[in-house]
């Protein structure tokens, strides 16, 4: 067990100072309660390592470990939150940081776990802490353990290979996928063990942890498969469903005291300086993004550009090309112009065919919280569709071009069955699925009727939240003749009130001024574009971070571009990076974009 002060773990991305900056600096009363906070994102490294300082800022299993040793032993701190971000932990890693977790309680210290969303290993990690939180509008996702196996033995003789394979150990099974079109029996029975084994371990801690019996936990699976917060917490596996910036407020009455949130609050500072890579262009004089410099009447321009995402925006997708953009950032991006006095009000620019809808309501939500401080309208450049739809419905004035693509008010879903390609490509798969919603999500088989009523429910249930938010936020809208999927142009749009003005982004810029009386002022615009650094660690921090060089291009770019022209090209993909979400999300607001003008 570590009982001292440890100096720097790489725990610079640990102790984040991310939840810190959102939730603002604390009055510090008398009475004050101290939190520790710790950022878990991706999936932590497993050891130091002497160029770590080239990696993605996950830190260290064992720094993050220490780290929760160290605060069971500091009376400085009541309890830790962790804060969990786009993680992906393996189960071993879940179950040593969950060690810890329980080793920080037995000292009468609170955990308490919060996230976007929680998948297995996610709620597997919760199950250890005294609370779980889901960020409002979030999402739980547990329908069981699934294992698809490959067997490519016909698929090699097919192209005329052999696969001369020795194995020493009948239960080994290494060869397998290449020697056989089927497991052999060993191998059956095995496998068959194992993942019965890992099934029972994930449903013992959720039952120890959540206090379910078997019954419980059954039925619970049969809602967390695809849960919000209501039902995740009527499900028994969620406790509260919190919005990011008040989550400070919330553990305010919860500790009865001022809540000081601490970061990194063991880094002695004599670790040494770390050398950033990118620290010689700022030495060539070489110009970076810092904040926006704030500083006379403003009015912000928060953009909504490309496929909207769960998490952080992007330059490009699956497909390459294309943009999306990050519920995470835009709610990062609302919290700093909230937290600007001199932003005076807030043009929200949408260009979007949608994408996630979680990431739609989550970035709703936010409009809805800043409006509360300061006036939104919304300007539409070439499309609010689908989930760009849904967010502008948050706005207090909508403007519109008149060639502005508005509604497709509807909800896309589902999955790709590759049965029968597996078969013509002859791969063999073998299926095994633990729980009663395993195989749900299978690559092979097509749903059956009751397995697609079950998704249309799920869908339907989407469908009905985003109309409620289209009727709550047009005024007079009539949905019989706007939803459903339908597609109008702006100037079409008025008469239907799905948007209020005919108007470019300077007419809604001036209008916003007019109305909050400001003549002289300033235009500043959010989220602010990537500094130099940052666009060559989106570009490059693969190879960084890897002592192997590796380039990706697409070779079939160049050809695709001069068949289809730019404008083709980059809606094609971005259509396709909008469709490849369905990797991680089965329910969709997206609308391809179909229409060229020349």
């Amino acid at each position: 067990m570590h009982t001292s002060i440890m100096s720097k773990f790489s725990a610079n991305a640990m102790l984040a100072t991310a939840l810190v900056s959102l939730v603002g600096t604390p009055v510090v009363l008398a009475e004050d309660v101290s939190l520790a906070v710790i950022e878990i994102n991706g999936s932590p490294a497993e050891v130091e390592l002497g160029y770590s300082w080239l990696g993605d800022g996950t830190g260290s299993l064992l720094g993050i470990v220490s780290t929760i040793d160290t605060l069971a032993y500091d009376d400085e701190f009541a309890g830790l939150v962790l804060r969990l971000k786009d993680t992906a932990l393996s189960m071993t890693q879940v179950e040593e940081i969950g060690s810890a977790i329980a080793r920080l309680r037995d000292e009468g210290k609170k955990v308490h776990i919060f996230a976007e969303g929680y998948g297995t290993s996610d709620l597997v990690l919760a199950s250890y802490a005294d609370e779980v939180i889901l960020q409002r509008g979030g999402y739980v996702s547990f329908p069981g353990l699934h294992a698809e196996e490959m067997y490519l033995a016909d698929t090699l003789s097919w192209v005329g290979v052999k696969a001369q394979l020795v194995q020493v150990g009948d239960f080994k099974g290494a060869n397998e996928q290449m020697t056989r079109s089927q497991p052999s029996p060993s191998w059956d029975q095995n496998i068959n063990q194992l993942l019965d084994a890992m099934y029972a371990n994930i449903r013992s801690k959720l039952m120890d942890g959540r206090d379910l019996t078997e019954e419980e936990l059954d039925e619970s699976m049969r809602v967390i498969w695809a849960a919000n917060g209501d039902e995740a917490i009527q499900a028994g596996v969620v406790d509260a469903e919190v919005d990011l910036p008040e989550l400070r407020a919330y553990f305010s009455d919860e500790y009865n005291g001022e809540v000081t949130w601490v970061s990194d609050p063991y880094d002695t500072g004599d670790g040494g300086e770390s050398i950033s890579p990118f620290s010689i262009f700022s030495g060539l004089g070489m110009k970076t993004n810092g904040p926006v410099n704030v500083d006379h009447p403003t009015i912000a321009v928060l953009h909504i550009n490309g496929t909207i995402i769960d998490g952080d925006s992007s330059s490009g997708g699956l497909f390459g090309g294309g943009s999306s953009v990050g519920s995470r950032t835009i709610r990062n991006a609302i919290e700093t112009i909230m937290n600007e006095d001199l932003i005076e009000g807030v043009i929200v620019r949408i260009d979007s065919p949608g994408g996630s809808a979680i990431a739609s309501e989550i970035m709703w939500q936010g409009i809805e919280r800043l409006k509360t401080e300061k006036p939104v309208w919304v300007s539409v450049g070439s499309m609010a569709a689908s989930g760009g739809y849904y967010v502008l419905s948050a706005g207090d004035k909508v403007f519109v071009n008149p060639s502005s693509i508005v509604g497709s008010i509807g909800v896309v879903g589902g999955k790709y069955a590759m049965g029968d390609l597996y078969e013509k490509a002859k791969i063999n798969i073998v299926e095994r699925s633990r729980g009663p919603m395993g195989d749900l999500f299978s690559s092979t088989a097509a749903w059956d009727s009751e397995q697609l009523t079950m998704m249309r429910r799920e869908m339907t249930k989407t469908y009905d939240l985003f109309t409620s938010r289209v009727a709550a936020g047009r005024e007079g809208i009539d949905l019989g003749k706007t939803a459903e999927g339908r597609l109008f142009v702006g100037s079409d749009a008025i008469s239907l009130k799905m948007a209020d003005e005919i108007g470019g982004i300077d007419d809604a810029i001036n209008g916003l001024a007019a109305e909050v009386g400001i003549v002289d002022f300033d235009v500043v615009h959010y989220p602010q574009p990537p500094s130099f650094e940052e666009m060559l660690m989106e570009q490059f921090g693969q190879f960084l971070s890897s002592p192997k060089i590796s380039i990706e291009i697409n070779p079939f770019e160049p050809v695709l571009r001069s068949l289809l022209g730019n404008a083709r090209y980059e809606s094609a993909v971005e259509t396709l990076n909008a469709l490849s979400l369905l990797e991680r999300e089965r329910v969709l607001l997206v609308n391809p974009r179909v229409i060229f003008i020349r």
